[in-house]
Parts: structure tokens; sequence; C-alpha cells
């Protein structure tokens, strides 16, 4: 046979191999699909995981066939999972399953603006909560539960996908399109005079009683924990800033609205004046309203932060990308100098082993003002008991010994993300700033963290496919977890356990828990972040054939 009529026949076959595994694809992205909303979902929203069975299901805050999430890994991302769907295959279905998850957070919108961790669908239980979409009136309307949390990227999710899905729709589905609306009209309401945002609110801020200040060093800071509420402090931890000018960055570009571009620049501003003086040019993860490093919780210290620093940075290219000014490029080159000076020689300690697994350097979460002296939290036995809080008998205090301290929060951070920041703040700044603006459609939950896609490769679509159950599920091994804990004890040193007349050991960084009713088996579960991210694997193989 001729080489030529060779390469056409063996061509021939391989985009026949390749259509078949499309139309592999497709079929196991419409299974899945269908068995997640017509089986998993609630009202249209989801948990994080579910028995196998799908007699139960829990997130961190929220459980059972009632309730679902708004935190990140549940509704929001499966909604943005369904959305990618639709724009690979143009099939309407996707697009209507990630309506229906937009109109399960309008359900849960709260007069206050936002969403909490959870939404209630339960109608005795819904007049706890203050939604909008409740008819209650009256004391306990007034008394209901109307915070709004800017924490975990839970309101700032839940308006990306909400605003997403409302362009998808051309702005036509009054709910989700008003919702969109109210939900940003007090986001900007909630903004402080500086552009800073608080971890939560209930009401907008008076004005009057917080003056625009650039940051600086405190006189004297207390070294233990004061037990001060913080959640009207200028907020960066968990990202919370960056979400929100992102987020005010996209509507701008889906409603062509100058009052979305406004509030997202004023946030931008807020950042130019919380960096620190030298010698430390970087940032706190939250500021008192006098713009000094502040106290959080127990476990979160005045302080310069090498974690959410780096997001602020990121954040910085990100409006520059955006806007073209050049103001927001000014700080980088310190503070990015700054982190590269504070990266932490190597340790054999179990916390410092951990930082470390990716292979990059490691930066301290916090460091001291003025001193810039790592500061770690010694851990400390936890006590939680139901209907009473949790209680720490010992721990929990400040060090600079990286030895016994929590391993439930990160005391250090990777710093692999910075040779990447610095060539992206050097490949930038030297741009024309019209080939630098980013896509016209952003994907993601946090697009400014431009986030590494899995892989979409002929070998995972077949993976993927024939991974499914009869049902379309993807099943992993693991446990749902249990309600109704009535007590936990998380043992900062060795301990023993009395059940009945036998003493067992609870080592160190062990939690010993205690459940009404019998232990679950160890059973397969199905999580929402699994589905998620296989079907975005999927969506994104059909959009890279050609």
């Amino acid at each position: 046979m001729p080489l030529r009529i060779l390469l056409l026949f063996l061509l021939g076959i391989s985009l026949g191999l390749s259509a078949d595994l499309a139309a592999e694809a497709r079929a196991a992205m419409h299974k899945a699909t269908a068995f997640y909303r017509a089986q998993v979902a609630t009202e249209g929203g989801y948990h994080f995981y579910y028995a196998a069975d799908l007699s139960y299901g829990r997130s961190e805050s929220a459980e059972g066939p009632t309730q679902i999430t708004v935190q990140r890994q549940g509704t929001p991302l499966v909604g943005m999972a369904y959305l990618r769907a639709w724009e690979a295959t143009g099939d309407r279905y996707y697009l209507t399953a990630a309506r229906d998850a937009a109109l399960a957070l309008v359900a849960g919108q709260l007069c206050s603006g936002g969403w909490h961790y959870i939404i209630e669908f339960d109608p005795a239980k819904r007049g706890r909560y203050a939604y909008r979409r409740n008819s209650s009136s009256g004391d306990s309307a007034r008394r209901a539960f109307n915070v709004t949390t800017l924490d975990d990227n839970v309101t700032q999710a839940a308006v990306r996908l909400m605003m997403r899905v409302d362009r998808e729709l051309g702005f036509e589905n009054a709910p989700i399109h008003e919702a969109v609306e109210y939900a940003l009209g007090k986001l900007i309401e909630a903004q402080y005079p500086n552009g800073a945002w608080p971890q939560r609110f209930r009401e907008p801020p008076n004005p009057d009683d917080f003056p625009v200040k650039r940051a600086s060093y405190p006189g004297t800071w207390p070294w233990k924990w004061p037990g001060a509420g913080y959640q009207q402090h200028y907020t960066f931890n968990d990202n919370t800033i960056p979400d929100l000018i992102d987020m005010f960055l996209e509507a701008a570009r889906i409603y062509d609205e100058p009052r979305y571009l406004a509030a997202a620049e004023r946030g931008g501003g807020f950042i130019l004046l919380a960096q620190m003086p030298d010698l430390q040019p970087a940032w706190a993860q939250q500021y008192d309203r006098e713009m000094h490093p502040a106290w959080a919780r127990v476990f979160e210290p005045p302080a310069v932060t090498g974690g959410e620093s780096q997001a602020v940075l990121r954040i910085l290219l990100t409006l520059y990308r955006e806007t073209g000014d050049r103001k927001y490029l000014e700080p980088v080159p310190r503070a990015l100098a700054y982190l590269e000076n504070s990266i932490l020689p190597p340790s054999s300690s179990e916390v410092y082993r951990r930082a470390s697994r990716d292979g990059g350097p490691v930066l301290a979460r916090f460091y001291e003002l003025r001193t810039n002296r790592p500061l770690y939290v010694t851990k400390g036995t936890q006590i939680r008991v139901k209907g009473r809080g949790g209680y720490r008998p010992d721990g929990y205090q400040l060090s600079y010994s990286d030895d016994s301290v929590i391993t439930h929060y990160s005391v250090l951070v990777s710093g692999r993300g910075l040779p990447r920041l610095r060539s992206d703040y050097e490949r930038i700044a030297s741009a024309d700033p019209a080939t630098i603006r980013r896509p016209a459609r952003l994907h993601g939950l946090s697009p400014w963290q431009q986030e590494e896609s899995p892989p979409a490769d002929e070998a995972a679509v077949r993976r993927l496919a024939a991974s499914l159950d009869a049902r379309g599920a993807w099943l992993e091994s693991g446990y749902i977890g249990k309600a109704d804990r009535i007590v936990s004890v998380f043992a900062a040193r060795d301990m023993v356990v009395k059940v009945g007349e036998k003493i067992l050991p609870l080592r160190e960084n062990e939690s010993v828990e205690v459940f009404d009713g019998k232990l679950p088996p160890r059973e397969n579960i199905i999580r929402s972040s699994t589905f998620a991210r296989n079907l975005e694997v999927l969506s994104r193989y059909l959009e890279q054939r050609p």
C-alpha cells in the first residue's frame, strides 16, 4: 500500500476513534448530570458529600435532606461545572441544571444581601433566617439570622455563579437577575470608606466610625489573644477581599456597569493603603479601624502574613490587567522582595514537612511585627460539647518555636507560587496593557488565582466514562461522617480514654468523638467536588478537540 494511502487510512481510523471517544464523553457527562440533578440535588443545590445510597448528605455546616451549602465545594462548584458543560456542548440541559443551582441560591439570599454557609428549605425552619423570600414579618422576622458572610468565598462564589447564569439566560430570568443586582448593591453599601470589606456584615457601616488611614505598626500589641470580636476588621483572611474585588471586576464585564468597576477599584485602593511600611512591606490578615494589624481568632495574631500576602499580589496583577493603571504594580516589587527574603530555612519539624510537600520554599503564615520572626501557635486540647460550643483548656499560645504547633490551621505556608508571581509581574509590567487582558469568559470560583486545570487527555476521558456506576455516580471509598456528635476531644499530647472497662491510648494529634446512635460502617461516598472536577475534565476534552 502506498505510504500516502496508508497515512490517510490511519488518519481515518484516528478520526473515527476520536469521534467515538467524544461521543463517549458526551454520554458520560449526560448520565452523570442526570443522576446528580434528579437524585442528588435538593431544590437544585448540593452538599459536599453523600452516602452512596443517598440516605444522608452533609457539608461543613449543613446536613440532611432539607439543607444545602453555599460553601465552595458544594452548590457553587457544581453549578459552575454545569456551566462549563453548557459551554462545551451547547446542550441547554446543562444550562437548565446551572439555572436550578442559581435558583436554589436565590431561595437562600438574606435580606442583608448575601448568603450564610447553609440554606434551609424546611418550611418550619426557614423562619430562623431572614431570607428575602420568606413571607413572615414582625418581631420574629427581625430576630432572624441576617448575617452575610464573605468568609470562605461564600457570598462571592454565589454571586459569581448567578451572574454567569444570568448572562447565559440573556438576563431574562427575573428572580436570578434581581437577586444579583440586590447582592451587588448591598456589597457596595457594605464597603468601608477606605475600600475594604469585613468578614461578615448585617448592615452597612457608619462611615464616621471608620476613618481612612494608611497601615502602620501599633505602638504595642497583646501577646495573648484578647478574645475581642473581629468581624468588623478589614479582612484579607481566606482571600476575602481579593475574591470580592475580582467578583466586581467580573460583574463590570457582564453588566457593563461603571459602579461595579468603581467598587473593585476602591478595593484596590485599600490594598495600596494596607501595605505595611518597611521593613515588612506586605500585608496583614486583618486590620482594625486604626489600620493596625489586629487579632482575629486565638490562632490568628497581629502579624504580617506570608500566606494572604501572595494572594494580594496576585489580585494586584489582576487589577492592572483589567484597568491598565500602573499604580497597582507599584507595591509589587517591594512586597515580592520581602517575601523572597523571608523564606524559612529547612527544618526537620513536622509542620515544616507538611508545608514543603509540594517541593517549594516555605513561608511563615505569621511574621512578628517589626522583628519579622516567624510566629507559631502551640497545640492545645480542644473539647467540643453539643450545645455548649468549644473549650480549650491548654495550649494556643504564641511561640517562636515550630515544635508542638497546631495542625488544624496552617502556621507555615507554601511559597511555591513566588517564582511564578515574579515572572508574571515582569512579563505583565513590560507588556502592552492591551495584550494582557483576561479572556472574555472567566472560569472557576476564583479566576484571579489562575488555578491549573486538570488534564483532559484521552486516557482520562476513558477512565472517567468507565468508572461511572449504573446510576451515573462516581463513587469513592471513605466515611460520610456522622451527625449528632455529642462531644469531641483533640489530644495535644498523649492521653488515655476509658470505654467501659477498657483503657485505650489516645495519641498526640488524634481525636476521640462520641455520637448518638450506631457507628456506620466504612462505605463508598459521593463527593460534589469529584463530580464537578470530572465533569470539567470531560468538558475540557470536548473544548480542546479540533
